[in-house]
């Protein structure tokens, strides 16, 4: 009986010796600074483990004891999922740190701005040059592209909200288009829901259209509402809209930063100077202000504008006042002359505009 208690006894010695041995390993393994001299991004594809993640770590010398960090999470974080993306690791983290890291699902987020005024083409050149963005609408047709957002047949010009996204590594291009998209109709109907009476458009998409002009003919904002006004105004008269930026977007690339005489004679969908009425389709991408403007038209008499030179626009009751103006500005520009206020970054070239 002695015996049997006295190895009893050494059993219970043995047990609480590995016990505490093993707490402590593991209390060693969560304490431990990680092998890094300098910051490092590291990517947690989807579907990976926790306990993958550790095993790779300690491959890569980063860490070690994984064996006894996975069994920490296996106890204590069951139940707690491990998200992908990457994260942000930096000299002096402890493995314990690196774990409160991956609970808090912190992972490292980037932004890429859509600026109003871009047009699809300048959308797609900038998703194209976000390596942290999986690229998967290179090769595809705008028709295509918007196939895959649920809108087969749309043009895709106007559809999408100027405004900068967050994302992370492993979401598309098609992911962050899918927002801008969702956030361009959600912003449309409401500002439709609230539109003034007795406006000439049959539906919210003429409205998008309206307001992509207005986007092109100025960034001033407290001149919105009144190019809206002149617009309306010129429609309800049965005039031209004559407006340089739709003529410029039906050029397309062969537009070179001048427009000629024959340029505004040619016909294309998209030149007001020759087509009644709106062009078929929105010629940029554009803001709320835009779309607001367009739904909320300053009452007025004006049914001519041009600009000033400063990036602001005169604007004129009748065609000889115009013509003043038009003499005023236009054929005495001086040096520093620009039609908008300030030249808005872009993927590509973006052209100035001039007004009618």
């Amino acid at each position: 009986m002695r015996r049997v208690i006295l190895l009893l006894e050494i059993g219970l010695v043995v047990a609480g010796l590995a016990v505490a041995v093993a707490a402590w390993q593991q209390r060693s393994a969560l304490q431990q600074t990680l092998a890094l001299s300098e910051e490092r991004l590291v990517e947690v594809p989807a579907g990976a483990t926790p306990g993958g993640m550790f095993n790779r770590l300690e491959d890569e010398g980063i860490l070690h004891g994984a064996f006894w960090l996975r069994l920490y999470w296996r106890f204590n974080l069951a139940q707690q999922p491990l998200h992908s993306g990457e994260y942000r690791l930096s000299p002096g983290m402890r493995a314990l740190d690196l774990i409160e890291l991956w609970k808090r699902g912190e992972v490292v987020q980037y932004s890429l701005t859509l600026v109003e005024g871009w047009n699809f083409r300048q959308v797609r050149a900038a998703l194209a040059r976000q390596e942290k963005l999986e690229q998967t609408l290179e090769g595809l047709s705008d028709d295509e592209v918007m196939a895959r957002l649920g809108s087969p047949g749309a043009h895709p010009e106007g559809r999408f909200f100027p405004d900068t996204y967050r994302y992370v590594r492993g979401m598309s291009d098609l992911d962050l288009l899918k927002q801008a998209h969702a956030r361009l109709e959600e912003i449309l109907a409401a500002e439709w829901q609230q539109r003034s009476p007795d406006l000439p458009y049959k539906d919210p998409y003429q409205a998008l259209i309206m307001a992509s002009l207005i986007e092109k003919e100025t960034g001033v904002p407290e001149e919105r509402r009144q190019i809206a006004g002149v617009f309306i105004r010129r429609l309800r008269q049965g005039m031209l809209l004559q407006t340089d930026p739709t003529v410029i977007y039906g050029m397309g690339e062969r537009y070179n930063g001048k427009l000629t005489r024959a340029d505004l004679r040619e016909p294309t969908p998209y030149n007001t100077y020759v087509i009644s009425g709106m062009p078929p389709t929105p010629i940029a991408m554009v803001g709320r202000e835009a779309i607001h403007a367009a739904l909320h038209p300053a009452p007025g008499k004006s049914l001519y504008f041009v600009a000033r030179g400063d990036g602001s626009h005169e604007f004129s009751d009748d065609l000889e006042a115009h013509n003043r103006a038009v003499r005023e500005y236009q054929l005495k520009r001086r040096a520093d002359y620009r039609s908008s206020p300030a030249p808005l970054p872009a993927p590509d070239t973006v052209t100035d505009k001039d007004s009618q």
